[in-house]
């Protein structure tokens, strides 16, 4: 087993010398396994050996190591127990430990997430947090000598953990990235135990005299990864292929290929026809794409098309699901101005022979209606987002404000409930006379640009736009003679907020 792991580094080049590793080590038999391979790979200095096998002076250690133990916060003394043990583990070794405590189980209620993914989610922000803070500290060792090296965070997967990730994905109706599984090396991951399986790790640890701790939770059926691996493997194992975990791992590299090779051809239509535009209005950014580049492409290429366009606007989004990637597609074929929200603050938008993925500032306030209950007359104004409303009576000796961020409306002409949002498909103003313009004909009229129109924030009952804000009012909603009671409306932050 040390033999693989050692040419499955090199083939994959996960570490060269003077890297810095942060080490993932919760007790359990595979992270055991992962510091002691990394303590053999830093005590050896196989990182730095030459041809010969003797080791290279160059000044440069062969490797330094940390490792982080994250305290859940559950299963009361055996937690306890586990981070005692890896303290032991790491004293014996000779390894610097960090043991990191989090409430496991009030983050996952405070979210809405199972108590697994929370876990595993503060797991890595832990591992993150040690990286960063190694990357800020001076690398300057006793001798002198700089590490030259970067920082990894070394997780303890194995082959039978690809298999799970791999069957989970199909079973969750993954594309091929996810069925792809994990790979040695994912932005600052490193995977060193993913050539070898359980089998082998417990073999080695015998073989080394090393001891681990078993986590009760491992054997709950609460869990879905869990009943995989206990049922459902095993099933596949013994009643339809003995090498079902090796030719689902196979299954994982084709995927990995294609998926890799269609990347490939996405980028080079991305090339001819796309483009990016960053801090459009602080922090926004829009990826744009030619229709005619889009349309003529295969699914396939389009699917992967949309995923690029995601990846540039937000690194590392989630929970867009096929369903969004269909409703992306689908405004190709609609009218100009069309658009849907998706999730991580972002929107699809169907411009002028273009197809736009934008994500707007959160200070520029949520996609998301914010719908608004407005005060009754003397009542104290009421704060939504940037925008303050108060409402009052109408006497005649009041100037209605000519402040392009301060507009009155009548109150009594609002039946229904306001929202604060940003435009969509149906929205117009009412105009003099009677007539009315859709907000997508009247942006076009001002000659607002075309990348800022989905940054201006609109007032509207229903698809009846009040305010365009930092620009007109709705005709309809103007005070009149006849108005009694009046609605202001401050926009605070002006220049900043609106136009």
């Amino acid at each position: 087993m040390w033999k693989k792991v050692q040419n499955y580094i090199r083939t994959y080049g996960l570490l060269k010398p003077g890297d810095r590793v942060v080490a993932a080590v919760s007790g359990g038999a595979d992270s055991v396994c992962l510091l002691s391979v990394l303590t053999q790979i830093r005590r050896n200095g196989l990182l730095t050996a030459q041809a010969d096998g003797t080791r290279s002076e160059t000044g440069i250690p062969d490797m330094e190591l940390r490792a982080v133990h994250v305290h859940h916060g559950l299963r009361g003394a055996e937690a306890d127990r586990d981070a005692a043990f890896v303290q032991q583990l790491c004293d014996r070794l000779e390894v610097p430990l960090v043991c990191v405590h989090r409430r496991v189980a009030e983050y996952a209620v405070e979210h809405g997430l199972s108590t697994e993914e929370a876990g595993r989610l503060l797991r890595y922000e832990a591992l993150e947090q040690e990286a960063k803070r190694w990357k800020e500290e001076d690398p300057a060792g006793a001798d002198g000598a700089r590490s030259l090296g970067d920082v990894w965070i070394a997780v303890a997967h194995h082959q039978d953990d690809n298999a799970e990730t791999i069957l989970h994905h199909l079973l969750r109706g993954s594309g091929l990235k996810g069925l792809s599984g994990m790979r040695p090396k994912q932005g600052s991951r490193i995977r060193p135990l993913l050539c070898v399986n359980r089998k082998e790790i417990l073999e080695y640890l015998r073989q080394e005299g090393l001891d681990w701790c078993e986590d009760s939770t491992n054997a709950s059926l609460d869990y879905t990864r869990n009943r995989i691996r206990r049922e459902l493997l095993p099933l596949m194992t013994q009643e339809v292929n003995a090498r079902a975990v090796d030719n689902i791992l196979h299954a994982g590299e084709i995927f990995a290929q294609a998926d890799s090779y269609l990347e490939q051809q996405a980028a080079a239509v991305w090339a001819s026809g796309g483009s990016v535009a960053g801090e459009l209005a602080e922090g926004s950014v829009r990826a744009e794409l030619r229709l005619e580049a889009f349309c003529g492409q295969p699914e396939i290429i389009r699917s992967y098309l949309i995923r690029h366009m995601l990846d540039l606007v937000t690194p590392g989004w989630k929970d867009i699901t096929s369903r969004h990637f269909q409703q992306i597609a689908g405004l190709a074929e609609k009218q100009t101005g069309s658009s849907c929200d998706l999730p991580c603050g972002m929107r699809a938008v169907r411009g002028y022979g273009c197809l736009s993925i934008v994500r707007t500032s959160e200070k520029h306030m949520d996609r998301a209606d914010t719908g608004i209950v407005l005060p009754l007359p003397e009542e104290p104004a009421v704060t939504v987002g940037n925008l303050i409303f108060c409402v009052f009576p109408r006497k005649k000796e009041l100037e209605i404000p000519k402040n392009q961020y301060t507009k009155w409306f009548d109150y009594d002409k609002i039946k229904g409930t306001l929202s604060l949002r940003y435009r969509r498909t149906g929205d117009y103003l009412s105009l003099p006379g009677g007539d009315s313009k859709t907000i997508a004909r009247y942006m076009i009229d001002e000659k607002i640009p075309r990348e800022a129109r989905e940054q201006i924030p609109v007032l509207a009952e229903e698809h009846h736009v009040l305010w365009v804000i930092g620009y007109r009012i709705s005709e309809y909603y103007k005070i009149t003679n006849t108005t009694k009671t009046i609605l202001q409306v401050e926009c605070n932050g002006g220049e900043e907020y609106g136009r």
